[in-house]
């Protein structure tokens, strides 16, 4: 049946929403495919749901040829299976916990590894039922500090996330290949350009994480990326480690007067003013030979406190190159679970041999090499702070800093950390060259979680000697509304929509402008041939609107293509728009049908 848009539930907004920070968030809402319910929360109207429909109809297509099942969970899920898993407390702030009239303790679900399991584990028990891919299409919830850009960050969004069961890791690295190259498939009939990057395994462990990427501006994921191949997100880029340098014959650390140098630049400044120019052989590795002061010479100690899930607050110190700052990202994923934040002025008073802004890894009167830090506070290295480099820092002095200290001989780490930023230039990790940084936003997941989730709760099968093993399992994750969200992306122009055909809420948007009787009556039966042929129609058959404003929708909701019936409607004459291409071409009623089937 044609949609007729004089009866559709559609009402198009002239002005931007004023939250609105990105184009899908502006045009979406304006066009009337989604209303604002709440921050991060977004009520559907007929136009999104039919996008949406498309979108999960290819992923559901692709799902199916490689051979999962669709299942379908509660988002209201009980406390138990999380607090099994240790991810009821592990999560933090950024779950929806709640209560029922006894009590009990319920949360909205943020993902589903715990029920998918515990399903499995309810119905299958032999090796035989082995190898099982199952999947579902479902809304998810987290409690985002900071909901923002519409469709891209919000608190509730859908997902398709899908579950793969074996009892062998040969037959768990053939599954994940399955869902690897269906992903591909996907992505390729959305017409969404992806990189597939190495991520964090987290907190689970697994063999193997790789992330798909949508390159974009307004992506919130940094990734880096080898003209040799090499591609991962900064979370999982690893440091190659400079070779470790002889010290033999450099001099003994020398500590100096350095008033008013709380930060690197002053530091530096200071040093270029007050200091003889570093000696070819002491400087930092990526300096050395430097005939000024740079902040490469200088040793950055950054203070951080863990929240652990305990409760307990831990300050850290991390030890990284001066010409370089922690990356939040890395220091997230570097010290998991535990919350990272900056250390506050409370947690320098509760520890007075914290000399902010002097802090340091070596102190004039100890301890001795090996033995507890200088500070009393555990103490990190980050890979570049090889044995025999040397660096200026801080003495641990107020207004005294240290120069020619060498790592390996007159200070030691109690561990190496990957926290600092990653550049353009760093060398990529497997020898394949420098990389570049790149913007996207992360719209698939493919992770082998192996037996963490299995062994927590329970899931084992009888192998072919009758011995219970435990099943190693694959996580694999698609964010529906967030693809639909960078198809208005990376699909628009400054007067709407454009859709691709393979998304789009309807084939064909039937225009009948003017007043004329005659263009109402050849739109009306355009519209039913067109349907008739197969094709998804909607006609905008509203009477007392003007030609202008019709054009307008057209152009702000974005259907492919717009068949125009005006003025030439007598003669048989219309016109037929490409909104993807901007073309505008006059065809006959007569060709019109097939001219649009063909595409």
């Amino acid at each position: 049946m044609v949609t007729r848009l004089s009866q559709y539930f559609l009402r198009t907004l002239r002005e931007d929403p004023a939250d609105a920070e990105v184009a899908s968030h502006r045009l979406l809402v304006r066009a009337g495919y989604i209303r604002r319910a709440a921050p991060g929360i977004f009520t559907w109207l007929p136009l999104g749901l039919r996008v949406k429909a498309k979108i999960e109809k290819i992923i559901r297509d692709e799902m199916t040829d490689a051979g999962a099942y669709e299942v379908h969970f509660p988002a209201l899920l009980p406390r138990e299976p999380y607090e099994q898993s240790g991810r009821w407390t592990s999560y933090g702030d950024g779950i929806f916990r709640l209560h029922d009239r006894r009590g009990a303790d319920y949360l909205l679900a943020p993902t589903h590894e715990e029920m998918f399991t515990l399903l499995v584990k309810d119905l299958y028990s032999s090796y035989k039922d082995l190898p099982l891919t199952i999947y579902q299409i479902q809304d998810k919830y987290r409690d985002e500090a900071r909901p923002r850009a519409g469709l891209l960050r919000g608190r509730e969004f859908t997902m398709k996330d899908a579950y793969s069961f074996d009892y062998t890791d040969e037959g768990q690295d053939a599954s994940y290949q399955s869902q690897r190259d269906a992903y591909e498939r996907i992505f390729t009939r959305l017409g969404l350009e992806y990189v597939i990057v190495a991520a964090d395994n987290g907190l689970m462990g697994g063999a193997r994480s790789e992330e798909f990427l949508h390159p974009t501006p307004v992506g919130e994921d940094t990734f880096v990326r080898s003209a040799g191949g090499y591609a991962a997100n900064v979370e999982a880029f690893t440091t190659v480690v400079p070779d470790a340098l002889s010290f033999d014959g450099l001099g003994a650390p020398v500590i100096f007067d350095s008033p008013d140098t709380p930060t690197i630049q002053t530091l530096v400044d200071h040093a270029n003013a007050h200091l003889e120019a570093p000696a070819p052989g002491i400087a930092g590795p990526a300096t050395d030979d430097a005939t000024t002061w740079t902040a490469a010479h200088t040793l950055k100690n950054v203070v951080l406190a863990l929240t652990h899930l305990d409760g307990t607050r831990e300050l850290v110190i991390v030890g990284i190159p001066g010409d370089r700052d922690v990356d939040d990202k890395r220091a997230e994923v570097a010290f998991a679970p535990a919350v990272v934040e900056a250390a506050t002025p409370e947690d320098f008073e509760r520890h007075p041999l914290l000399v902010k802004g002097y802090i340091g890894p070596w102190s004039e009167t100890g301890p001795l090499l090996g033995e507890e830090s200088a500070t009393g506070i555990r103490y990190l290295l980050d890979p570049r702070v090889v044995d025999g480099t040397a660096w200026m820092t801080g003495a641990n002095i107020d207004e005294k800093h240290v120069h020619t200290l060498i790592a390996g001989r007159d200070f030691t780490g109690d561990g190496f950390v990957e926290v600092a930023d990653v550049r353009a230039g760093d060398p990529a990790p497997d020898g394949s060259g420098p990389v570049e940084l790149a913007r996207g936003m992360e719209i698939g997941h493919v992770f082998q979680l192996g037996r963490f989730f299995a062994e927590t709760l329970g899931l084992k099968v009888l192998d072919e000697n009758g011995k219970l093993v435990t099943v190693t399992m694959g996580s694999y994750g698609i964010g529906v509304t967030r693809i639909l969200a960078n198809l208005a992306e990376l699909n628009h122009d400054e007067k709407g929509l454009q859709w691709p055909a393979s998304v789009a809420p309807f084939d064909v948007h039937v225009v009948a402008a003017g007043r004329e009787a005659v263009a109402f009556e050849v739109a009306e039966k355009l519209s039913a041939k067109l349907e008739a042929s197969g094709l998804d129609v909607l006609y905008d058959d509203r009477v007392k609107v003007s030609p202008g404003v019709k054009f307008g929708d057209a152009e702000l909701i974005g259907v492919p293509k717009v068949v125009v019936v005006g003025r030439g409607a007598a003669e048989g004459q219309l016109e037929l728009w490409d909104r993807r291409t901007g073309d505008r071409d006059a065809v006959s009623v007569a060709e019109v049908v097939e001219r649009l089937r063909a595409n």
